[in-house]
C-alpha cells in the first residue's frame, strides 16, 4: 500500500516549519522510499553534491555571554540549535 501524500504547506515561521517537518518526517521519509523504490534510482547519499563527505573539524570559539544568549533567543526562535544558528551565520 503506497504512503498517503502530504500536501506541505506554506509556513509563518520557521519554528512552524521545524513543528510541521518534525510531526510528518515518518511519512515522508516513507514516501521517498517508495518513489526510490519505483524508479530504481540510487540512494540520496549517492546522489548529493560533491562535498557532501566533508569532515567537520571542531573549531573552540569564545563567545560573549550576552552574544551567546542573543543566539540561543534567535535559534530558540528559529526552531533550532544555537550552534546549528552559529553554523549557518559562518557559512
Amino acid at each position: 500500500m503506497p504512503p498517503p501524500k502530504l500536501a506541505i504547506p506554506t509556513f509563518n515561521s520557521e519554528k512552524a516549519e521545524t513543528a510541521w517537518w518534525d510531526k510528518n518526517r515518518l511519512t515522508v521519509e516513507a514516501s521517498l522510499r517508495a518513489v526510490l523504490r519505483e524508479k530504481k534510482k540510487a540512494p540520496p547519499r549517492e546522489t548529493m553534491t560533491p562535498g557532501y563527505k566533508k569532515k567537520f573539524i571542531p573549531v573552540p570559539v569564545t563567545l560573549t555571554g550576552s552574544d551567546l544568549d542573543a543566539a540561543r533567543k534567535i535559534a530558540e526562535d528559529r526552531g533550532i540549535g544555537y550552534q546549528a544558528y552559529i553554523k549557518s551565520l559562518l557559512s
